[in-house]
């Protein structure tokens, strides 16, 4: 009677939504990268350029290069929120860079 009770567990199903989830995450991580590059302006480098630029920004480990570079990214987001309509993504990334200071923007950089 306790076996009627229980409904079992469906893994395959469990596994699917977390794997649709994965990639729902990771199609709005690539969208939100390219929306930055191009709010940067940085999409007027080649490819090549913008990838050679990147591989040096996530090998340096330069601490005070770092943090210039997040205070930098900051200005960039209080100026473009106030030059146009903020959006919601932009809004939640400056407003988690801003608490913790330049350090965690810098962090989440070498991350991307």
């Amino acid at each position: 009677m306790e076996d009627a009770m229980r409904k079992p567990r469906d893994y395959d199903a469990e596994l699917k939504a977390l794997e649709d989830k994965a990639r729902e995450l990771k199609t709005r991580k690539v969208q939100q990268l390219g929306e930055l590059v191009i709010a940067t302006g940085a999409d007027a480098l080649t490819a090549d350029e913008l990838a050679g630029a990147l591989v040096v920004l996530a090998e340096t480990t330069d601490a005070g290069k770092r943090d210039a570079w997040a205070k930098r990214g900051v200005a960039f987001f209080r100026g473009k929120s106030r030059r146009s309509a903020p959006t919601p993504d932009r809004n939640a990334g400056s407003a988690q860079t801003q608490p913790g200071g330049a350090q965690s923007a810098a962090s989440g950089a070498g991350a991307a």
